[in-house]
């Protein structure tokens, strides 16, 4: 199960899904040139994705490794709005997105696809 990660957790997340593992010190470069984050802003947010299980620390250097995936963030998230927003029914978030969109012939070809893959 994974956990949920709110948007300064997530933001660290980006950093590692893009980079790879990475040195704290490198996390914490990144996170101030996207962010404007201080130094001990970026430690307390990897502390708290580490308290979480999100990512792990390896040595030397504290290099960040993480421990869930993008899609795995991704899955919990839509389950989330799925469940928050549309009584848990994903045929009315769908039905919302295409609802507020002209769809292009390339992307409804990929979702009849997908659709065709799922039953």
């Amino acid at each position: 199960m994974v956990m949920k990660l709110f948007d300064s957790e997530l933001n660290i997340m980006e950093i590692l899904w893009k980079e790879g593992d990475t040195p704290a010190k490198r996390i914490a470069e990144i996170a101030k040139e996207k962010v404007g984050w201080s130094k001990t802003t970026t430690y307390t947010i990897i502390k708290r994705c580490l308290d979480k299980g999100a990512i792990e620390r390896q040595e030397p250097n504290f290099v960040c490794h993480a421990l869930v995936t993008r899609e795995q963030a991704q899955e919990h998230e839509t389950t989330e709005l799925i469940n928050k927003m549309y009584d848990g029914a994903p045929d009315r978030l769908i039905a919302s997105l295409l609802g507020q969109k002209r769809l292009s012939t390339e992307e409804i070809n990929r979702l009849k696809r997908l659709i065709d893959s799922l039953e």
